[in-house]
């Protein structure tokens, strides 16, 4: 096997690993309940920095998802241009919008504001 050979076989296994994940993350978007859950930010000290929402999942108590989301950390990662979080308003809840995977922790699809008028969904452009 030349070197072209073995290095293009090697860019295939990469992308069949990524597309694997992807499809898995898609499937579970798909088929996993979605919920809103109340949030609450927080700062970890953690290593990574840049443009991100640390959220704490605070969860109505009773709701049939309670146990898999109480407390449960998520990191939201917001786009380099979004102007979106500029406008929070005071005394507004910030809600997140979550798929509850079987395993591991709730993967955040959206953000939204609740205000006394309703949900105001934080479009990221």
């Amino acid at each position: 096997m030349t070197l072209t050979k073995k290095g293009l076989a090697l860019a295939a296994v990469q992308c069949a690993l990524v597309l694997s994940l992807s499809g898995k993350l898609l499937y579970d978007r798909a088929t996993r309940p979605r919920v809103w859950v109340l949030t609450a930010q927080y700062d970890p000290n953690l290593p990574l920095r840049g443009r991100y929402l640390s959220l704490s999942l605070a969860p109505t108590v009773g709701s049939e998802y309670y146990a898999d989301l109480i407390g449960r950390p998520v990191l939201f990662f917001v786009p380099e241009k979004s102007q979106a979080f500029e406008r929070r308003r005071t005394g507004a809840q910030l809600w997140a919008e979550v798929t509850i995977p079987k395993k591991g922790p709730p993967r955040p699809i959206r953000l939204a504001l609740k205000t006394a008028g309703g949900f105001e969904v934080i479009e990221g452009k």
